[in-house]
């Protein structure tokens, strides 16, 4: 394991001693870089506040992490030292929180879990285009997801020109029905599809549900099908593998071949910032070899990107460590189950999985001015079915019995102190 928890000074001198080794556009000779620091008149450098915060000195220093910097190819120079620690990043999460094999994962700071899907479709088309010599021609490729799946995965489709196929999915236990997988793998069949793009969800947004690989491979893997492999681990990349961890979506799968986090979810970095992590080997199918102006040249979908970004996730994960990162997680869940526990008193309709912090209720056991009041986000904002609660770092305790006592109220039941199943 490499990931272990630094003291914020130990943690500072680390960004220090990289920024050192990044250009320093105040001082250092270059001309040919088209970057330089924030704006003076907006972001003073020598602002008292930026002496507490590396992170902010990073982002005013402004370094571009363009490329990929896990795979010791060429990358900018004027930025080694701060890529390096993204680089770290990547490493952190990829072998000891998604149980990678050491040395096997490239990967990047993204914008987003959105970015990371579609980044993967994109190699995945890119691959099965190379392999099998398709002339701009995807028919025979389809993406096959759940319906409960992000709508990053549409965007995708509609951008690769690849065809996407959901699954339906039990109304309560959210899991993918079997019936119409075999059907629409059958249809897909006859209509010549032979490659797909699986993705499989680690925590929908909506319900907190994860895929089973093994649900969708038997039926793909004797239809004989060519299968790449994604999950979307956007919300639950770094909640899961604590909460539940004899969860199965990790690396050790050899099937699964990359994976798309987010860390302005649970995280709790900046919005704007996500990781996609995929085995070596692939990057390849996306190196935009135009880009001969960068050193390396580029691979990803975003192309510049700010290396703050990586800063405020490499602060987050050794600021904790792993084992006062799953201490975090857990109470979250805790807090969760909890909320459950009271529900289901109440006999009212919900969805939780364990080790999930969503919960999702029923619309019909809710008022409008309780959703309302307590920010509760809906399915689909004309005629809701369902509505969820997601329990993050400032849903407290009082918070909870605030919303208990209320819904105790509604449905006209005495309330009862909190329960701690």
């Amino acid at each position: 394991m490499k990931w272990k928890r630094y003291s914020k000074t130990e943690i500072d001198k680390k960004i220090e001693a990289a920024l050192l080794q990044n250009i320093n556009f105040y001082d250092d000779m270059a001309m040919g870089v088209p970057a330089s620091h924030l704006d003076r008149e907006e972001f003073v450098a020598n602002a008292q506040l930026l002496d507490g915060s590396t992170y902010l000195k990073t982002l005013i220093n402004n370094p571009n992490h363009i490329g990929v910097h896990t795979d010791k190819k060429d990358s900018e120079p004027f930025f080694a030292g701060t890529q390096q620690l993204e680089a770290d990043v990547i490493k952190v999460v990829g072998e000891d929180i998604l149980r990678a094999d050491e040395n096997s994962i490239d990967g990047y700071v993204s914008s987003g879990g959105t970015e990371g899907n579609i980044q993967a479709l994109w190699i995945y088309r890119n691959l099965f285009r190379a392999k099998y010599n398709l002339k701009k021609n995807y028919s025979s490729i389809a993406i096959l997801c759940s319906t409960d799946s992000h709508y990053s995965f549409d965007k995708g489709a509609d951008m690769l020109n690849i065809e996407i196929v959901k699954i339906s999915v039990d109304e309560n236990t959210r899991q993918i029905e079997q019936e119409d997988l075999n059907q629409k793998v059958s249809l897909l069949k006859e209509k010549g599809v032979d490659k797909i793009i699986l993705v499989c969800n680690m925590m929908t947004t909506m319900f907190g549900s994860v895929d089973s690989l093994d649900d969708y491979w038997e039926v793909l893997d004797k239809n004989n099908f060519d299968i790449k492999v994604h999950v979307d681990g956007a919300y639950g990349g770094f909640l899961y593998p604590f909460t539940v961890v004899s969860q199965k979506l990790n690396f050790k799968d050899k099937r699964i071949t990359s994976f798309s986090l987010d860390a302005h979810k649970m995280l709790q970095a900046p919005y704007g910032t996500g990781l996609f992590l995929i085995r070596k080997g692939f990057l390849e199918y996306t190196l935009t070899t135009s880009a001969q102006y960068v050193s390396g040249m580029d691979c990803t979908l975003i192309g510049s990107r700010s290396g703050a970004n990586a800063i405020a996730v490499y602060k987050i994960l050794f600021n904790y460590g792993p084992f006062d990162w799953k201490e975090k997680v857990d109470q979250l869940a805790y807090r969760a189950k909890m909320l459950a526990a009271h529900l289901d008193k109440l006999n009212l309709r919900f969805i939780h999985f364990e080790g999930s912090n969503i919960i999702t209720i029923d619309s019909s056991q809710l008022t409008k001015e309780i959703t309302e009041k307590y920010g509760l986000v809906p399915d689909k904002h004309a005629n809701p079915t369902w509505y969820k609660i997601v329990v993050m770092d400032h849903v407290k305790g009082d918070k909870i019995q605030n919303f208990l006592e209320e819904l105790y109220a509604l449905h006209q039941t005495a309330f009862e102190p909190l329960v701690y199943p």
